[in-house]
């Protein structure tokens, strides 16, 4: 894969349908002298995607230099997970507009794949798209500051 912006630490975890892929994908970042922090699992033996959803969240939402990758069957149970967190813009990618979009857009910090649905040269395409498309700011900027304003209003229960 080719970057055109720096890349730093990626944290990256899966359910059993996504274990595959998620091996996958993290040889091909290494590959690329790309940091990897591997939440699990470690195997493709039945799990929760709620266990490993959270790692990925909770670590992104803690620390706004990380970015991350979650994987599932369809990629739409991780994103209800780790869009609960503060912070983070999990976006959910099965082609490689929507990646290249939801970066410019909406300064996506977790991407979400599903990997029953998204081969293997695919998700390599995202990916790289993800990773190497930088955020456009403007009037982006202003609507990613309106979503933050709600996310405030919910937790002092003001919404």
């Amino acid at each position: 894969m080719n970057r055109d912006i720096k890349i730093g630490k990626i944290v990256i975890a899966s359910d059993h349908a996504g274990f595959e892929l998620k091996e996958s994908i993290k040889e091909c970042l290494k590959a690329d002298g790309i940091p990897i922090e591997d939440f699990g699992p470690g195997n493709s033996d039945r799990v929760d995607y709620p266990d490993y959803g959270t790692k990925v969240a909770k670590a992104v939402s803690d620390d706004e230099n990380l970015n991350g990758i979650v994987i599932c069957g369809t990629g739409i149970g991780m994103s209800i997970v780790v869009n609960r967190f503060p912070k983070v813009r999990g976006t959910l990618c099965a082609d490689v507009y929507t990646a290249k979009l939801c970066r410019q857009h909406n300064d996506s910090n977790v991407l979400i794949l599903g990997g029953r649905v998204v081969g293997k040269g695919l998700a390599y395409e995202i990916v790289n798209t993800w990773l190497k498309t930088p955020f456009e700011g403007g009037r982006h900027s202003d609507r990613l500051k309106k979503i933050d304003h709600i996310e405030n209003m919910l937790t002092k229960g003001e919404l």
